[in-house]
């Protein structure tokens, strides 16, 4: 029998394990983030599955099935530093429950394959590089393109796989995980507003933005910040700073978010006017001729403005990029019905932050995720929170979404 209390009780006992009153510190490949690991682990001492870790360091739980056709219901239970205690470990934690209630309606052989993940480093906290783990599963990782990425203390990231039992070399081994995986599922909280202003506990989510991830630099001159009269100077820093409030005006047009996430300016020091100026911007929209769009309005002001200054063109260096991902419209409808029957209302939203999720179904695997109502529309942070009969909402939802699909994975 489906016990979503249980759910919340483990919860609570992950986040004393793993959180103090600064929030949760499950940042992937740290001792913190093994415990949660450990501990989620013998969780699993009662149930008649199979746990292995692939090569990318996904964590996977299989019930066997009578056929070979798979259900995946994923989630993550890394954290970034002082975040919330809800992010990620309420898919891996619910999807548990989900698991328990079939082994045991079904004595431990359902009619087709249940499997959970708990993909590594979905974050991307320590090293740069979200959803790593999934992206390896996907295949669309570049090994050799990560191979130098370094944290603030400058340890690589290679190594400190290499210390978690992962090889950086061998991560798209995890490929091999994709066999016989029919749908993929994930609950996550919402981590934005719109299901907290519209007073509903539970959404389906249509899809994830597409991002791109750029850094824009600024080149002007160096000069003496008392000698150098201010209709003279060639100052990086007055141009990058124009295009704080011009993303305001392109997504006014566009819809979907800009952010400008950094600024670093050079030489950096009081004394002198800003020789070279370097800003970040994160483009995010579900529509993929609008995402363009946002680069193409941002790359003109951009060079605007540099104009308007008596500065060179800026350069743009492409950091990151995923694609807008669309969920697979019938998994949609049953989530919606799903949401329906145990809640009374459903909405549909599309995802601004990314998931794993994006990177199962980049595979080719039907994918779906459900979103519960996040208190104060935040989440990265420590007063992130969900009302615990919300919660209990969402593992209710999320089994009868799984045997939706079990049902339709066995129909096809």
């Amino acid at each position: 029998m489906l016990n979503p209390k249980r759910t919340v009780a483990e919860l609570k006992e992950l986040r004393e394990l793993t959180a103090d009153e600064n929030g949760a510190w499950r940042v992937a490949w740290s001792d913190t983030w093994l415990k949660a690991r450990e501990w989620f682990n013998s969780k699993l001492a009662d149930l008649p599955v199979e746990q292995h870790y692939d090569a990318a360091g996904n964590n996977w739980v299989t019930l066997q099935g009578q056929s070979e056709k798979a259900l995946l219901i994923g989630g993550h239970l890394d954290s970034v530093p002082g975040g919330g205690w809800l992010d990620g470990c309420l898919n891996v934690l619910a999807g548990l429950e989900v698991l328990r209630r079939i082994a045991k309606e079904y004595q431990g052989k359902p009619p087709v394959t249940v499997r959970l993940v708990d993909w590594a480093d979905e974050e991307g906290a320590r090293f740069g590089r979200s959803l790593l783990g999934s992206s390896a599963f996907s295949g669309t990782l570049e090994p050799e393109l990560e191979k130098d990425r370094t944290d603030k203390d400058g340890i690589r990231l290679e190594d400190a796989l290499r210390r978690c039992g992962v090889e950086l070399s061998r991560m798209l081994e995890a490929q091999l995980e994709q066999k016989n995986a029919a749908a993929y599922l994930e609950l996550h909280i919402e981590q934005g507003p719109v299901l907290l202003d519209m007073g509903l506990p539970l959404g389906v989510v249509l899809g994830t933005f597409g991002v791109e991830r750029h850094a824009i630099t600024f080149r002007g001159q160096a000069a003496h910040s008392g000698s150098t009269p201010m209709h003279k100077r060639k100052d990086a820093f007055l141009a990058a700073a124009k295009m704080a409030p011009e993303i305001y005006n392109i997504t006014d047009r566009n819809g979907g978010v800009l952010t400008i996430g950094s600024c670093v300016t050079r030489p950096g020091i009081v004394t002198s006017v800003v020789a070279e100026c370097t800003i970040t911007l994160d483009q995010r929209h579900l529509d993929a001729e609008a995402l363009a769009r946002l680069k193409f309005e941002a790359e003109k002001a951009s060079q605007r403005f540099a104009r308007e200054g008596g500065l060179p063109a800026p350069d743009w260096q492409t950091i990151w990029r995923i694609e807008p991902i669309l969920f697979h419209p019938e998994l949609i409808e049953f989530c919606d019905e799903a949401i329906r029957e145990v809640a009374g209302v459903s909405h549909r939203l599309p995802s601004g932050p990314l998931h794993d999720a994006a990177e199962v179904a980049r595979a080719g695997i039907p994918t779906v995720m459900m979103f519960v109502q996040s208190l104060h529309g935040i989440s990265h942070n420590k007063i992130e929170d969900t009302k615990e009969e919300h919660l209990e909402l969402s593992v209710q939802a999320l089994d009868r979404l799984a045997d939706k699909t079990m049902r339709w994975i066995l129909g096809r």
